[in-house]
């Protein structure tokens, strides 16, 4: 046990790859770089599917770009409703950087998603984002009144569900991906041999990949219950 929590450590433990030496030096952590990475590869990919589109006679490089957007933008408009078409694309990003962050392990870096760091940004921006689509929909004045609704009584409970929902997306995130890399060195334990393989992938590709969607489902709920 104590080797495992040796390792659960070492995993958690985000190391300083270099430092920009402003204002005293600020330090950029392996999470960060890894990002840089993630947004050069999105970025890449999205310039070269996306060249010379046509609207006749299309390439098999643009009916592979249509066909992933589509699926992913019908993917997330079948959770957030007609409404909230205009946050789509925010949404299919981050459905995106999440997916490839969780993946990402399996070219042998560490994934993002293992900074607390990074899934709470994720969480501030995506709560930021849906108090914004609240206010934007409703008008301050009708934003405000919601938290006094069903009762007035209930002020303080839903005031405090601005502060919870963001720490639950945090650490649902943190949690599955950390839940992943104890059980993955619990099984190496107890099966050396073959079956970690196997599990490995399912964890680092299905599961990764699930837990994308889920952060993505609950903030398109989030956003649907706000500008209802």
């Amino acid at each position: 046990m104590e080797d495992l929590a040796s390792k659960l450590m070492t995993e958690l433990e985000c190391e300083t790859v270099f430092t920009i030496p402003v204002f005293g030096g600020i330090g950029v952590s392996e999470s960060v770089v890894v990002t840089w990475i993630i947004m050069a590869v999105l970025i890449c990919g999205a310039v070269i599917l996306s060249r010379d589109l046509k609207i006749d006679h299309i390439s098999k490089r643009q009916a592979v770009a249509e066909l992933i957007y589509t699926k992913l933008t019908g993917l997330v408009e079948g959770m957030i409703g007609p409404k909230g078409k205009g946050f789509v694309p925010y949404l299919v990003t981050v459905l995106l950087y999440i997916g490839v962050s969780n993946i990402i392990g399996l070219f042998g870096m560490k994934s993002p998603t293992k900074d607390l760091n990074v899934t709470i940004a994720l969480a501030v921006m995506s709560i930021v984002l849906v108090e914004a689509a609240g206010i934007h929909h409703k008008g301050v004045r009708k934003w405000l009144h919601h938290f006094t609704e069903p009762v007035a009584i209930v002020t303080p409970i839903n005031i405090l569900e601005v502060f919870t929902r963001p720490l639950s997306l945090c650490m649902r995130l943190f949690g599955n991906v950390l839940g992943a890399f104890v059980i993955m060195e619990l099984i190496k334990i107890v099966v050396p041999i073959f079956l970690p393989a196997v599990f490995s992938l399912y964890f680092d590709l299905f599961d990764g990949l699930l837990q994308a969607y889920v952060f993505v489902f609950l903030t398109s709920m989030y956003i649907s219950e706000a500008i209802e």
